[in-house]
Parts: C-alpha cells; sequence; structure tokens
C-alpha cells in the first residue's frame, strides 16, 4: 500500500465514521426523544430532574410528565436540526451546539442526583446506580455533538467561501 492509498483509506474511514457519529447521535437523540412522552420514561427521569438546580423549577411547575415531554420535544427538535446538514450547515450547527448544551445539562445530573454514587470497599473509586451508567453515554454523545458541530461550522465557512461572501479573516485582511 503506497502513502497515498493509505492516507485515502484513512479520509474514508474518517468520513464514514464522522457520518456515523452524526447521524448516531440524531438516532439516538429521536429514540431517547420519543420514550419522553410515556409514563414509564417521565417516571424514570424524575428523581434526576427534581434533584436539579437547572431544572427542579421546571419539574415543580410542569409536573413529571410535563417536563418529561419538554424534554422530548427538544431532544426531538435537536435531532431534526443536526439531521438538517446536507441542506443547510448553519441549522445543523446551532442544533449540534444546542445538543452540547443539553448534553453538559445532563452530566450535570451526575453531580445532583442524590445517591447516585456509593463507595465499593473492594474498588479504589467511586460506583455508580443505574442512573449514573444510563448518564455516563451521554460523555461519549457530547464528544460527538462537539464533532458534529465542528463539522457543520467548517461547511458553512466553506459555502460561505465559495459563495464569495465569506469574511475575510485577520490573516488575509492585513
Amino acid at each position: 500500500m503506497t502513502s497515498t492509498d493509505f492516507t485515502r483509506w484513512a479520509a474514508r474511514l474518517e468520513a464514514i465514521g464522522g457520518a456515523i457519529l452524526c447521524y448516531g447521535l440524531v438516532a439516538i437523540l429521536l429514540y431517547y426523544g420519543t420514550f419522553k412522552f410515556t409514563a414509564e420514561e417521565a417516571k424514570a427521569i424524575e428523581p434526576m430532574v427534581a434533584n436539579s438546580p437547572l431544572f427542579s423549577w421546571l419539574h415543580t411547575a410542569l409536573g413529571t410528565q410535563g417536563i418529561s415531554n419538554v424534554i422530548g420535544v427538544a431532544e426531538i427538535a435537536i435531532a431534526a436540526l443536526i439531521a438538517a446538514r446536507p441542506f443547510s450547515p448553519q441549522v445543523s450547527a446551532l442544533g449540534s451546539v444546542l445538543s452540547i448544551g443539553m448534553f453538559l445539562s445532563t452530566l450535570s445530573f451526575l453531580l445532583s442526583t442524590p445517591d447516585l454514587w456509593h463507595f465499593v470497599e473492594w474498588h479504589p473509586l467511586p460506583a455508580t446506580n443505574a442512573y449514573g451508567v444510563f448518564l455516563m453515554k451521554d460523555v461519549f454523545l457530547l464528544g460527538a455533538a462537539a464533532w458534529s458541530a465542528g463539522g457543520a461550522l467548517r461547511a458553512v465557512r466553506r459555502r460561505s467561501e465559495n459563495a464569495g461572501w465569506a469574511p475575510t479573516s485577520p490573516d488575509r485582511s492585513m
């Protein structure tokens, strides 16, 4: 395999991986977003939202099912925004940035949910219950959201440069 072949192969793998990250993120948001409209899912997230400094006021105002519905609508809307990337990288960038905020919010539950962490005699690090295990996926999803935002913003820049109206960078303006 030549160096050029290797570089092309690596670029192709990177592009495939990026598409999987982007549309996998969309699929997960749609999947979990639709479940938020069920009583079972609303009950499952209640301990996290009820104890969150960011969400407890909304839980009080809307109730368990109400806040779950709002979160579901947000997840589905963000998924739709990210999925718009082939048509509008600007819209996709907005959705990706919103998903970064969403995952940072849900990761805050790791700090605010009571009884989530506990120590086990035989292990030096704290262990977590099922809520913590569920939330750990959001670390990966946060990374996918950041990758998606970066890719969408690069696509916005490329489109604007190709259209001839891109703002000049500080290097070009000198």
